[in-house]
């Protein structure tokens, strides 16, 4: 990932990317090989502690780092969810806290996820989004 790109210009990325695709089984087929290409997450940290609520799956979102530049891993039992996290975390991880609160997360209107997930994974992707931005607001506290 190009450390120069901004948030904003990481989601406009995963638009033109995703725009390649005309059909949303090669979308999905997209997304689980995205979420294949995670970075291996430490069994240590997949703690009720690190664990996303409020996803149908199992998520865990660890933060690192400070308010300069936040880091998180990620990971999920769900293919499709690891699709998704490894969108959210090209957008908002190795961002300063303030980019990433500031940062609303267009990508997932523009590429039309938001029309083709279930409620549920809909809920989780929110719930995550949610608990990221926490983690970057307390980092700006």
């Amino acid at each position: 990932m190009n450390m120069h790109t901004s948030a904003d210009e990481a989601q406009q990325e995963i638009a033109e990317e995703f725009a390649y695709f005309g059909d949303w089984t090669e979308r999905y087929q997209y997304l689980i090989d995205l979420g294949k290409q995670l970075p291996p997450f430490p069994e240590d940290h997949k703690t009720e502690a690190y664990r996303v609520l409020g996803c149908q799956s199992m998520v865990w979102l660890v933060p690192s780092g400070d308010a300069g530049r936040m880091h998180f891993e990620a990971t999920s039992d769900s293919a499709i969810v690891s699709g998704l996290i490894a969108l959210v975390l090209r957008v908002y991880s190795d961002r300063p806290a303030r980019e990433i609160v500031d940062t609303e997360p267009t990508f997932i209107g523009t590429i039309g996820l938001a029309k083709h997930l279930s409620p549920t994974r809909s809920n989780g992707l929110a719930s995550m989004l949610a608990k990221l931005k926490g983690y970057a607001a307390q980092a700006l506290a």
